[in-house]
């Protein structure tokens, strides 16, 4: 595995200057490196991606399928850098600074560990949405090669949930909006790699939409009240994907360990 925390950390510098690129991957796939990528942002590369009304299923829901660029470096490697107001209650904000004197260097990501939710949405990786009437899936190239399940079919939350890395995600729809209600989470995971904590009451809505053909946008709402004051926002607008998801395998020749020497 390339030095990914150390560009990360890099990019992360560019990104409080500017709005990064949109840069080629190897194998020709289109990936934006911005975080405030929407349908209306100022995109020099908008013109390579297609164009057209959003898909609609049978049932006429927005389709959400296919492959999709996450465009949310910024919010993962600095949700507060990158704009978000984020209150922490005194003994996250202290857990938070200690975070970010060691320079992450315990951050469970840089040890292939899952990313957690929200962070499965900013992890700068694409992932792909399979789309059913009952059954959503997302499948991440990154972030460990995980998945999730969002089941539509109007049942609740497990009762007797046990805390995972992902949680227990159920969603409907509101009018051309899928809601994702996910619980259940434990609270090894960071929320950026900047180290914002979070506890096992976590508890976070994603508001879907997609408002074209190659345009999504996910408002995600935290809360926590055991680790922040009131709930918190931040939004992504993701961009569909040029290619294929590809094999990724974080613990394969990870050559990241051995460096995260951190203070």
């Amino acid at each position: 595995m390339i030095l990914r925390w150390i560009l990360f950390g890099a990019l992360a510098g560019i990104c409080a200057a500017q709005q990064a690129p949109a840069v080629n991957t190897q194998d020709g796939r289109l990936q934006t490196l911005g975080s405030q990528q929407g349908p209306g942002a100022a995109n020099p590369y908008a013109a390579r991606l297609p164009e057209g009304p959003t898909p609609r299923t049978a049932e006429g829901h927005p389709d959400l399928s296919g492959n999709w660029a996450p465009n949310a470096i910024r919010q993962n490697v600095d949700m507060i850098g990158s704009g978000v107001e984020v209150p922490m209650l005194p003994w996250a904000q202290e857990l938070y600074l200690q975070h970010k004197q060691s320079l992450s260097k315990d951050d469970p990501e840089a040890r292939c560990l899952p990313p957690g939710v929200p962070r499965m949405s900013t992890t700068p990786y694409p992932w792909s949405i399979v789309q059913t009437p009952k059954l959503i899936v997302i499948v991440y190239e990154g972030g460990a090669h995980i998945w999730r399940k969002i089941f539509l079919d109007g049942r609740a939350h497990d009762p007797n949930v046990a805390e995972t890395w992902l949680g227990d995600s159920i969603g409907h729809w509101e009018g051309d909006t899928l809601v994702i209600d996910t619980v259940g989470m434990n609270d090894k995971t960071w929320i950026d790699q900047a180290g914002i904590p979070h506890s096992s009451d976590l508890h976070v809505i994603e508001r879907i939409r997609r408002p074209d053909l190659a345009h999504l946008e996910i408002e995600h709402t935290i809360d926590d009240p055991k680790t922040f004051s009131k709930p918190w926002k931040f939004t992504t607008h993701p961009t569909l994907l040029k290619g294929e998801l590809i094999e990724y395998i974080c613990q394969e020749n990870n050559k990241d360990v051995e460096h995260l020497f951190g203070k």
